[in-house]
């Protein structure tokens, strides 16, 4: 196991983003690089510095209050009656733990939340309250098992995201292209002119998919 695998292995997986980093596998990496400094991660506490000294070899430090204090833990919670189905939360949850669809209210798998607070400025109704689940702090309010169960979610998210994006951009280019050849069938019936401008529209967004893609 590298350096990086230990250092991540330590962290708390909330892909909180709270140390600078767009996740926890960056913040080992930057860590381990000497890029970063151990005291970054408010979710692991002073307990988490203390890991990643022993880890690195590095002194340890007091929590750095730019990147936030150790603090309880606290779950999200959707305000039905406020919730307006946008799924901005859920396109926000790194670790997929909001459940809903489009002008459908979410609800939060309070067992998967991992408290990160990236749902609560995303949300434009302000709906998403985080009420502390623990008295606990750090890695007393957390564990192992929790931490890799989050790193496994969003590993799966980083990989589902992208294939996502990549099928729905797939059926609407098969769209546009069954679209321009309905318009070439049709050419022999209706006006020529009016044909070729529908023709032209749908070949220059058939050609930006496709630059896009590549």
């Amino acid at each position: 196991m590298t350096l990086v695998d230990r250092i991540d292995a330590a962290l708390p997986q909330t892909q909180c983003t709270r140390c600078g980093y767009p996740d926890c596998r960056s913040y080992a990496v930057a860590v381990a690089a000497e890029e970063a400094q151990i005291n970054q991660c408010p979710p692991g506490g002073q307990e988490g510095v203390a890991r990643l000294s022993e880890l690195t070899g590095r002194p340890a430090l007091p929590l750095n209050p730019e990147n936030g204090i150790e603090a309880t833990r606290g779950v999200a919670v959707i305000d039905e009656a406020w919730c307006i189905g946008c799924t901005l939360c859920i396109k926000a949850c790194p670790v997929d733990c909001i459940v809903g669809a489009p002008k459908s209210m979410h609800v939060v798998v309070a067992s998967q939340c991992t408290g990160c607070e990236l749902c609560v400025p995303a949300c434009p109704v302000d709906c998403i309250t985080l009420p502390e689940v623990t008295t606990a702090t750090g890695w007393a309010a957390w564990s192992s098992d929790l931490a890799a169960q989050a790193r496994e979610r969003y590993e799966f998210r980083s990989i589902r995201v992208p294939r996502d994006a990549h099928e729905q951009e797939q059926r609407l280019m098969k769209k546009a292209e069954d679209k321009l050849a309905d318009v070439a069938a049709a050419s022999r019936l209706t006006d020529p002119a009016q044909l070729d401008r529908k023709r032209a529209v749908i070949e220059a967004a058939l050609a930006r998919a496709r630059a896009k893609k590549g």
